[in-house]
């Protein structure tokens, strides 16, 4: 697809939508530096021009006008994805969804609330919170993020394991089409059976059938108590195969998280804190249960120590205080910034059933050996989805761009052949796409290719993604 540059005409078409207070230009170099980038890598690209519309009208007529005029489109919400998903390589236009930021309602009586994709996450959740709501999508950029960037790759987070990922709390999305339509995907109901299920199409599209530009969302009551232990584990392995045990005592943890021994004393470092890991220690498994009656967590717990017993275990913390448990939180949360502030790094997000752990993890330091990388290993364990860090340390420039990628293809082939795939919540984007086919054979492609190819006549809508 040959797309057309942005014009001088171009520009003063698209500002007469939008006003010129909402149009970057890369004139203004310093601020559209942070439009070329997301949390992928380091990769850079930077857009002709960044557009900051206000509501779904003003998108559609620049969707119309750029879909007329093949001019690329790339949406973007906070640009925290970790796939290259928000990347303009294609240039053209970004269009930021960070105007569009309202909480427009928090209907209590039907457990519902409706926002705009610009709010942030962890505002969101606040603030159901204050009524007594609770919307479980926790993903570790929660604090920034934005919950249209959330549906657009259904993020989890670590609580997916017990309460489901983003899709499982969508029941309606208003839209922008590629062509400029706007329209509203299903119905405010927690049972829908008319027609195609057009909501859970949107969600985990990354941006390529549509802009996001109202979601309701159904919420749940708020458990309120949580009960959150760090167990040190001997053998990282068995602190995988720990995992399904816990599920089959019949145990279910609001969060069940691994972490390897680097991901606690590089997080360690990059926070300034001062830990003093014992020698022997090889991995940590952190697991919250949460409810509103502390002495069944507490019975939930007897029963997690008698799984964990039959482990070579260190001493087991648990949490005493609301402090300590944010303490233990905010170390898991940022294993990822301080991986990214040691080395040059790939996040290879894999996913497979969670008793399909250990194999996993033994197969990607065995493949490790073999194309002499070093990964750095953390992620939701509870439902198997392990966030592999591939670090670069002293690996050549040319083995880091010719002999790794074939490193990444094993491990890709491993989680397929396991029974997994090779994205649980981070997407396929930019960076994944080379490996798409490890995963998704010819007609599951063709069958997403026809139906870009109808929401998306003309490509235009985040070009260069997923295919």
């Amino acid at each position: 697809m040959k797309f057309n540059s942005v014009t001088p005409q171009v520009i003063e078409e698209l500002t007469a939508i939008v006003g010129s207070a909402y149009v970057l230009l890369p004139a203004a170099s310093d601020e559209m530096l942070r439009y070329s980038h997301d949390e992928t890598e380091d990769l850079r690209y930077e857009p002709e021009i960044v557009l900051k519309p206000a509501n779904a009208e003003e998108i559609s007529r620049i969707l119309q006008y750029c879909h007329q005029n093949f001019i690329p489109v790339t949406p973007r919400g906070a640009g925290t994805g970790l796939s290259g998903g928000a990347l303009a390589v294609h240039k053209g236009v970004v269009l930021s969804t960070e105007r569009l930021n309202a909480i427009i309602q928090i209907d209590e009586r039907n457990l519902q609330a409706t926002v705009e994709p610009g709010v942030i996450t962890q505002v969101f959740q606040e603030a159901v919170i204050a009524k007594g709501l609770f919307y479980p999508p926790d993903p570790s950029s929660r604090g920034s993020s934005f919950l249209g960037g959330n549906l657009s790759e259904s993020s989890g987070g670590p609580r997916a394991v017990k309460y489901g990922v983003t899709k499982d709390y969508v029941l309606n999305i208003e839209m922008v089409l590629p062509t400029g339509e706007i329209t509203w995907t299903g119905a405010n109901v927690l049972k829908n059976a008319t027609g195609y299920n057009l909501t859970q199409l949107m969600i985990g599209s990354e941006g390529t059938l549509g802009v996001i530009t109202k979601i309701v969302f159904k919420l749940i009551p708020y458990p309120g108590q949580t009960l959150v232990m760090l167990v040190p584990f001997r053998d990282e392995e068995e602190a995988c195969a720990a995992v399904s045990h816990i599920f089959r005592a019949g145990i279910v943890p609001s969060a069940l998280e691994f972490m390897e021994r680097d991901a606690i004393e590089w997080t360690s470092r990059y926070l300034n804190l001062n830990l003093n890991l014992p020698e022997d220690i090889k991995a940590h498994l952190l697991i919250e249960m949460d409810g509103k009656d502390m002495e069944l967590l507490f019975k939930d717990a007897e029963q997690v120590y008698e799984v964990l017993e039959t482990y070579d275990v260190g001493e087991i913390l648990v949490a005493d205080s609301e402090k300590q448990k944010a303490e233990l939180w905010h170390l898991r949360r940022n294993v990822g910034h301080a991986v990214k502030s040691n080395s040059v790094y790939k996040e290879e997000d894999t996913v497979v059933p969670r008793a399909e752990l250990p194999k996993l993890l033994k197969g990607v330091k065995e493949i490790g050996e073999k194309y002499n990388f070093k990964s750095v290993c953390y992620g939701h364990a509870g439902d198997g989805n392990l966030h592999i860090n591939i670090v670069k340390g002293d690996m050549s420039d040319e083995d880091w761009k010719y002999k790794l990628p074939e490193g990444i293809r094993e491990i890709f082939r491993l989680c397929v052949g396991l029974g997994g795939t090779i994205s649980g919540e981070h997407g396929i984007g930019l960076v994944q796409k080379p490996y798409i086919n490890i995963a998704l054979n010819e007609v599951q492609l063709k069958l997403m290719r026809g139906i870009k190819q109808l929401f998306d006549p003309n490509g235009i809508l985040n070009p260069g993604k997923i295919f």
